[in-house]
């Protein structure tokens, strides 16, 4: 396992595209998903996707404070949203600044586990927040996108103390 270097905004081009499916879980998708958990857990983050460490591939973690293991989806979709509600974000990849924005009170994702098996995921509040965040950077979308005015797109602490998804 490594820490790798998060992507950050403007430079990093593979956080503006969409990235490629995974056509099996094999030793490299594992070694990219413990390579992803030990960077999300080093920058205190609360989900992570492969493009923001430079790995244009539809892999995603997510660990909310209180859980002991990370959520892992590989070819995630949302196949379900419902209600919408305000919230504050900040992204790793845009260190320094925390936006409000628009997202789905819950969500159900399917996709892949780090085993290969198919899995269909219902959450709701801040781990749905994550998966819709999550899964935004695989198709090359950045939260400061859903920021619809630019008074709701804030500057927060340096770049040291900023925390996101």
């Amino acid at each position: 396992m490594a820490v790798r270097e998060i992507c950050r905004l403007p430079g990093d081009q593979v956080l503006r595209q969409k990235a490629k499916r995974v056509p099996a879980v094999d030793g490299s998708i594992q070694s990219l998903i413990d390579d992803m958990v030990e960077t999300m857990r080093q920058r205190d983050g609360v989900g992570l996707a492969a493009p923001q460490i430079g790995v244009s591939l539809r892999v995603v973690v997510v660990q909310l404070p209180d859980e002991a293991e990370p959520l892992v989806l590989v070819n995630p979709e949302i196949v379900k949203r419902s209600g919408q509600r305000e919230v504050v974000e900040a992204c790793l990849s845009v260190p320094g600044y925390a936006g409000d924005i628009k997202r789905s009170v819950s969500v159900t994702v399917k996709g892949w586990d780090r085993r290969g098996k198919s899995v269909r995921i219902k959450a709701t509040g801040l781990k749905a927040q994550a998966l819709e965040h999550e899964l935004d950077h695989l198709n090359g979308v950045l939260f400061i996108d859903h920021v619809e005015s630019p008074d709701g797109l804030h500057r927060v602490g340096t770049e040291a103390e900023a925390d996101g998804m």
